[in-house]
């Protein structure tokens, strides 16, 4: 095990943590090691897929659109923290990450956990405005609103994962250095300290794990809302709603399902933690592109619209039309 003495102090600091990863398994490592990748390159695609199409696609340029193509972006980004370093290492016996690479790792996860927590919000009071103000809809969400809450959205992100990391950086990691998982979680690697900090750890984590519980309560507390008021709406148009809502509802319960498992109880390790890992963090991406389009007519259309123009262009390059004589 490798330490380094911090300058300053009288303890040395270890210089890498050991990820013992998803399964000590040969086969179901070689089993994951083909899987995950193809996942990996999926979802990527699937979520560039939806970015380019909101982009490029007058018809979707609308709040609601607006607030979907910065999601896949969020998702691409939650992706590619781990999942990497997670595939590379199915075949490597020493899998460790360095301190640094660790802290770096909670940043990132806390990053994008809280801002997608915040855009999901965003989202739900989109529809709630949409559905239940729909003659005020597009004074209330302007361009500049939309804007404002999507800043808002990576600054509270930004300053959870600062609150979480201005914490734990400097507590004394001297000894064990064995991480439970496939990368670096709060919960898992803050009772790698060296001192007793469970009371104050056990606030910090759970807090998250508040937040996520507080904010899936709003959600679907809006949701419900939303729902009820359906009920006054022509039967087309609350069948379209109550399609927009129900793909909303279910990427809110993949999301905040397995976040509020995990951080309400930090310190309980199950087996089942490394699995809800996984689905959060890969899982959870590779899901929404299907939801967002499958269940969405307004973006199969797009899609299809644009497949056809890619396929004339390709045809009228191989095939170029003669000039009138």
């Amino acid at each position: 095990m490798s330490v380094k003495l911090v300058e300053g102090s009288n303890y040395s600091r270890v210089a890498e943590f050991v990820l013992l990863g998803l399964t000590d398994s040969p086969e179901l490592q070689a089993f994951f090691f083909v899987v995950f990748p193809i996942f990996y390159v999926m979802t990527i695609l699937g979520n560039i897929l939806i970015l380019v199409t909101v982009i490029s696609t007058q018809q979707l340029h609308s709040p609601m659109y607006f607030f979907l193509s910065n999601l896949p972006f969020i998702d691409i980004c939650l992706l590619s923290f781990a999942t990497p370093k997670m595939i590379m290492d199915f075949f490597i016996h020493h899998k460790a990450i360095s301190f640094e690479g660790c802290i770096s790792q909670i940043f990132l996860l806390h990053l994008f956990t809280g801002t997608e927590i915040v855009l999901l919000i965003s989202m739900s009071f989109d529809r709630y405005v949409a559905i239940c103000k729909p003659l005020r809809y597009y004074n209330i969400m302007s361009q500049r609103v939309c804007l404002c809450l999507v800043v808002v959205s990576w600054t509270v992100g930004f300053l959870h994962t600062m609150s979480q990391l201005a914490f734990t950086h400097y507590l004394p990691f001297c000894g064990p250095n064995v991480v439970d998982s496939f990368f670096c979680d709060l919960p898992l690697v803050i009772q790698l300290a060296c001192i007793d900090i469970y009371v104050l750890g056990l606030f910090m984590i759970s807090t998250s794990g508040m937040i996520s519980l507080v904010s899936f309560l709003l959600l679907l507390t809006s949701y419900i809302i939303v729902l009820v008021s359906l009920k006054k709406h022509s039967s087309s148009g609350s069948s379209k709603a109550l399609s927009t809502c129900t793909a909303h509802f279910i990427v809110v319960f993949m999301f905040f399902g397995p976040c509020i498992f995990i951080y309400v109880w930090p310190f309980t390790n199950f087996l089942a933690d490394k699995f809800l890992s996984v689905f959060y963090t890969i899982f959870t991406p590779f899901l929404n592109p299907l939801i967002y389009t499958l269940r969405n007519q307004e973006m199969k259309a797009a899609m299809k619209k644009m497949s056809n123009q890619y396929i004339s262009s390709q045809k009228t390059e191989q095939f170029p039309r003669c000039p009138v004589q």
